[in-house]
């Protein structure tokens, strides 16, 4: 619970508004600290262009799904937009995505996208690689117009500590809370002389051309590893668990007696591998180990100059994984937690629609951080291996046999055993740990990205603070 005592004119100017986001959110002191700043500051809506003005998010509409890339244009909702990969993005049909209804819903490089409803304020920098992506009414699109103001630097005052206060301020709705266009429509933006401006321009730029960088590079490497072992690319499913039938030996039944591991989704990655012209191995052969951690009280601390970041395994996934809480550094058992830039972490549990399964090479605060047990960590002595372990389990002939390994019919789970027995190709010990060095070089340029655009706001707020 947190208690705030506020003057009576913070209400008269915020509309008598009496409940307590406004003024909790610190909102009022930030709009209060820009006032008094001598820079010139723009309202939001006169820097942007586009629909609506170019502030929007989209109407309520029916989704209909399809499979296939021709008749379908990826689609993105509030929470899949802070994701790293983006590449296994749901098909949206092309017939009423490029509809009058929908078609200004489509993503373009400089875009500023915010959640706006469910948790608001989430921020992401459109890029390269999101180019042609359509997105949910879920997010709000600013578009700047670039002969008023850098898109990148908009993004960076927005993202600041200046700027998400006055975002959430808006919210409304206490069960579904939510923010509209006009709530943020008349935000101001200070505007910082253009030395600083470009700077954090260039910065937040280069932060998305090495985050495209990296799913290119990503896919890159997938298809060197299916060359190398002979491998014909699989026809990709939506499905989490399409409908097949199939003929199983009894003996194969002794071990595992669910459908889905003896399904076609499964047998097409296995006899694939198993007609490859190179040797196979399992991934317990390659690991130095596989861990599960113990699970422990967690008590948290509130100052993070004391504690160790904790993860949980969907911030695993995205372009800037955030903790969820900070651990004391004594705490018993919390080595066990701690992961190295040489642990694949990969999700023991969840729906098979999901991220279990979801193979994630260690970058930005999750090196050296802590992270949830639910998170199986494949070690290995060589860096690269781990590389190289990430990449295959990546692609669909890793993804497919992690999910058909799972096992629960309501929370499906996996265990250190199921992901030790998922086979690899074994390409030779040369060729396998330069194709692992492209898996660190993907989590490389990820975590670059993070410093770069973290660079971008620590500039803004130092220029507005000395400014004040």
């Amino acid at each position: 619970m947190k208690i705030k005592t506020i003057p009576s004119s913070w209400i008269s100017r915020e509309g008598r508004r009496l409940d307590c986001g406004p003024y909790m959110s610190g909102a009022l002191e930030t709009k209060i600290r820009l006032e008094e700043l001598s820079a010139r500051k723009d309202s939001l809506q006169s820097l942007t262009k586009g629909h609506n003005g170019g502030i929007y998010n989209g109407p309520k509409f029916s989704r209909t799904w399809v499979d296939s890339p021709e008749y379908g244009v990826p689609f993105v909702g509030s929470s899949d937009m802070l994701r790293a990969d983006l590449s296994d993005l749901p098909l949206l049909r092309k017939k009423d995505a490029e509809s009058n209804k929908l078609s200004y819903l489509r993503l373009a490089p400089g875009m500023t996208l915010i959640s706006c409803s469910g948790t608001i304020g989430r921020m992401v920098y459109a890029r390269p690689d999101m180019d042609g992506i359509w997105s949910s009414q879920h997010i709000m699109k600013v578009v700047p117009d670039p002969a008023k103001i850098p898109s990148g630097y908009l993004y960076a005052y927005l993202s600041s500590k200046f700027g998400v206060p006055q975002v959430v301020s808006g919210t409304y709705g206490s069960i579904i809370q939510s923010i509209e266009p006009h709530h943020i429509a008349d935000l101001p933006v200070p505007r910082l002389g253009d030395a600083v401006e470009q700077r954090a321009h260039a910065l937040v730029e280069e932060a998305a051309r090495l985050r495209t960088r990296a799913t290119h590079l990503l896919a890159g490497a997938i298809q060197k590893v299916q060359m190398h072992a002979d491998l014909t690319p699989l026809t990709e499913i939506t499905s989490p668990m399409p409908f097949s039938i199939t003929l199983v030996s009894s003996t194969l039944v002794k071990e595992r007696f669910d459908a889905f591991f003896h399904s076609s989704y499964h047998k097409q990655v296995v006899e694939q591998l198993q007609r490859a012209g190179v040797p196979l191995k399992k991934v317990r052969d390659i690991a130095d180990s596989i861990v599960e951690p113990t699970r422990f009280k967690r008590i948290p601390v509130d100052d993070p100059a004391h504690g160790v970041p904790f993860f949980g395994t969907s911030a695993l996934m995205w372009n800037e994984p955030l903790p969820s809480y900070y651990l004391p550094r004594r705490q018993k058992g919390i080595d066990e937690y701690i992961v190295t830039e040489r642990a694949v972490l990969v999700p023991r549990s969840g729906q098979l629609s999901g991220i279990i399964g979801t193979a994630v090479l260690p970058y930005g605060q999750l090196v050296n951080g802590a992270v949830t047990e639910d998170a199986i960590r494949i070690n290995c002595n060589d860096e690269r291996d781990s590389g190289f372990i990430y990449l295959f389990l990546t692609s669909s002939f890793g993804i497919r046999q992690l999910k058909s390994r799972a096992y629960g019919t309501s929370i499906p789970h996996l265990d250190v055993k199921q992901i030790g027995e998922v086979l690899l190709p074994d390409l030779g010990e040369d060729v396998q740990r330069q194709i692992g060095q492209m898996g660190l070089d993907v989590a490389d340029m990820r975590d670059k990205a993070i410093h770069h655009e973290n660079e971008a706001i620590r500039l803004v707020e130092q220029a507005i603070e000395e400014a004040a």
